[in-house]
């Protein structure tokens, strides 16, 4: 299925958005049934009075721990599983770039 941007109207504001080929095949990949209402300023502006953080005011977990492969201390971008192994990011790639290659 190919997409192509298509122009819509805010309900909130009247003004017009362009709903992007990405974003459409973004919602179809997750089966939403309609498509969206509201350009990003009045989304945000509802999102905030209804108490919802807005999407991109995400907290960023940063955990420092040691690389399982190395020992290196290194700081990881996630909460680490316990007995599961954490690799640097050199330990990381070359692990990625062995199995690639496998």
């Amino acid at each position: 299925m190919e997409f192509q941007d298509r122009v819509l109207k805010c309900i909130d504001c009247g003004a017009e958005f362009i709903f992007t080929a990405g974003e459409q095949l973004f919602f179809h990949d997750k089966q939403f049934k309609n498509e969206p209402k509201r350009c990003k300023p009045c989304k945000t502006k509802r999102a905030a009075a209804v108490g919802a953080a807005p999407p991109t005011n995400y907290q960023k977990v940063e955990t420092r721990t040691t690389c399982s492969h190395c020992g290196k201390e290194t700081t990881v971008p996630f909460k680490p599983t316990q007995g599961r192994p954490v690799f640097c990011r050199e330990c990381f790639q070359q692990r990625r770039a062995a199995s690639a290659t496998a």
